[in-house]
């Protein structure tokens, strides 16, 4: 079976009986992402303000993961790993202890039940953009053929000044 690379996005803002707070549960999910493939590279842990009504600032990070898993196998599995670090069901937006999606994928594009790559919203949100940035700034998104760097650049020049 042939090998791909996908982007993770890892983000939590709950505190684990094991892991400890959200930067630890991070930590902790990008190893465990290991089981699925080999994480070729990781982002450092990023603390971000919440976006909608969860309440408590978030520790967001990304992953390069090589597996054979195609999309929707590997989505399955990464629900899976959210379940075992105590992720319930709850309200969007909400407080979690773990959160990981899938944002691009070597193969291009994909959309079926439940998932959607190039992740709908990744371009627009600096917590995904700024972990990226990071590890892959030249990697480009398979929609609009920009880089990461010049996908990061907009979303600063969107922001409010202080």
């Amino acid at each position: 079976m042939p090998t791909s690379s996908y982007v993770i996005a890892i983000g939590s803002n709950r505190p684990h009986h094991r892991h400890g707070d959200p930067a630890g549960v991070v930590r902790a999910a990008a190893h465990a992402l290991g089981e699925f493939g080999t994480v070729r590279a990781r982002s450092r842990i990023f603390a971000t303000a919440p976006l909608g009504p969860a309440g408590r600032s978030f520790g967001n990070a990304v992953a390069i993961l090589e597996t054979e898993l195609a999309p929707p196998a590997l989505l399955d599995v990464l629900k899976q790993l959210e379940r075992r670090f105590g992720r319930r069901r709850g309200r969007r937006w909400g407080a979690r202890v773990l959160d990981l999606d899938i944002i691009l994928w070597s193969g291009g594009s994909w959309a079926g039940t439940g998932l959607t790559v190039p992740h709908p919203e990744f371009r627009k949100r600096r917590f995904v953009l700024a972990p990226l940035g990071q590890v892959a700034p030249h990697l480009r998104d398979p929609l609009t053929g920009r880089t990461i760097r010049q996908l990061l650049h907009a979303v600063d020049r969107r922001r409010p000044r202080a």
